[in-house]
């Protein structure tokens, strides 16, 4: 039998901690002087003590760690328990939002997703709208902790990789995980800053600049306004891609700069393969920006430049309505919203190293094929690549496939069109926020999808940001037994 006093205790620590944070919107509340403040001020008092009561009931089995059976346990849990108390808000609030609409809202916010259900941002109170932001800003960091500590340690699709890289290698400079998890959130607080300077240089106002800030960070795209970043142009929009880029880089690489390791951030060929990526598709949405519209070379590259990278790097900000941009862009969004940033940032979906990896598998196949007698190995920036790690990422790719085709059929159940069920599942699966077509484009949102189909989405969500084997395994019973 399990014993889930350690995961309960855990639990109910961060529950404690995101009530405390709820203060925070309270404040904001107070300064703008609309009456909100007393919805975050109960909702904190809630769920404090509910947390409080959880953890200090569960104190007694806390031992010197946890068993992986409880990691897997725990990984879920919290991201299962959080959006249950960051509702709290959204159900009280001036949205007034029913249990399913607030479930969703911050499910979204703390798996970075982006999507939402409300309408008329543009008037909502600040106190609501720093919390949307707040949710993503935590969930960023909280995203970034689980795929160091956890994720590797529970061998999911692939990210055993990065173990030894991130840990035992930083061991000749860090020695403890613990001390890598700080120096990445003082690197993740110093970027939310830094950002929040830039935007407010920029022109916009300190309360827009701080929420978008929180949101470009974590890659979490939830905006202040319904037109998202459109209501920002101009130089915004470059500071932004510049952000979301850094943002979806991986920040092991970042400490290990900052303690002296110049190469690494540059050596990485997941990061050469993410920029270079980014750098092709954007000059070739340029030109046909320029080939088939009136654009201005500036603008073409500008939009291309912000909406490609806000995609790929699953922040789902959107400056214009690129539905109007012809098939072409669509497919092209559609795809690269499955490509992702590099593993150990705040960017979500497939990630760039596991195609990497099945490319270098797939070359590896390839060799075999025309020497039958040749003994090759295939490589990961210049290591081999084990066959725990091969036979991973093979099954996340299977999983994720799996996944999207049930999930987008569950949704075409629910009476959704074609395109609309299959970029939900998809953007739900990948954390990217908007769809495609003209309900949950760019230009829309999910509040008229039915309550079946936020659910699903709602689930959707939670697998895909804790890459999806690390949810699959609760439902085996050989998880139960072992």
């Amino acid at each position: 039998m399990t014993d889930m006093r350690p995961v309960g205790y855990v639990i109910g620590l961060l529950v404690a901690i995101l009530g405390a944070t709820m203060m925070l919107p309270m404040l904001a509340d107070l300064i703008e002087g609309r009456g909100e403040w007393h919805v975050f001020l109960e909702s904190s008092v809630i769920t404090i003590l509910t947390g409080a009561v959880l953890s200090m009931s569960c104190s007694n089995g806390v031992g010197e760690g946890l068993t992986i059976r409880q990691t897997f346990l725990l990984t879920t849990g919290v991201w299962v328990a959080l959006p249950l108390f960051g509702a709290i808000p959204f159900l009280f609030g001036e949205t007034e939002l029913r249990f399913v609409d607030a479930y969703f809202e911050a499910m979204s916010g703390l798996t970075t997703t982006g999507s939402t259900v409300i309408s008329g941002l543009d008037g909502l109170p600040q106190g609501l709208l720093l919390w949307r932001g707040v949710l993503q800003w935590l969930g960023g960091i909280g995203i970034i902790v689980v795929a160091m500590v956890f994720l590797p340690e529970l061998r999911v699709g692939g990210m055993q990789i990065f173990r030894s890289e991130g840990f035992e290698t930083m061991g000749k400079i860090l020695p403890r995980a613990q001390e890598i998890a700080g120096q990445i959130s003082l690197i993740y607080v110093f970027l939310t800053v830094v950002c929040a300077l830039v935007y407010t240089g920029l022109g916009m106002s300190f309360f827009d600049a701080v929420v978008h800030s929180m949101t470009t960070i974590s890659t979490g795209g939830f905006s202040n306004y319904d037109a998202s970043f459109g209501t920002f142009s101009g130089p915004a929009e470059y500071a932004a891609s510049i952000f979301m880029i850094l943002a979806a880089l991986p920040f092991v690489r970042y400490v290990q700069f900052a303690n002296g390791s110049t190469g690494s951030l540059f050596r990485d060929s997941q990061i050469r393969a993410f920029l270079a990526t980014i750098l092709i598709l954007v000059a070739v949405m340029a030109v046909f920006l320029t080939s088939v519209f009136p654009h201005h070379w500036e603008q073409a590259v500008r939009e291309s430049l912000f909406n490609i990278t806000s995609i790929i790097s699953g922040t789902g900000y959107a400056s214009v309505d690129y539905m109007g941009w012809g098939s072409f862009p669509i497919m092209v969004f559609f795809l690269i919203g499955l490509i992702g940033g590099c593993a150990g940032s705040t960017a979500c979906s497939i990630k760039i190293f596991r195609y990497q990896l099945l490319f270098a598998s797939i070359k590896t196949q390839i060799r075999r094929i025309r020497s039958p007698h040749g003994v090759f190995m295939p490589l990961y920036d210049g290591r081999p690549i084990g066959t725990d790690v091969l036979t991973s990422v093979m099954s996340f790719f299977m999983f994720f496939v799996l996944s999207l085709g049930f999930l987008a059929w569950a949704l075409a159940l629910t009476g959704l069109d074609f395109i609309t069920s299959v970029s939900g599942a998809a953007t739900a699966l990948a954390n990217v926020g908007p769809g495609l077509g003209d309900q949950i484009g760019p230009a829309g949102n999910f509040s008229g999808l039915s309550d079946t189909a936020k659910w699903l989405l709602s689930a959707g969500m939670l697998v895909g940001r804790l890459e999806l084997l690390a949810v699959y395994a609760l439902f085996t019973v050989h998880f139960w037994r072992s």
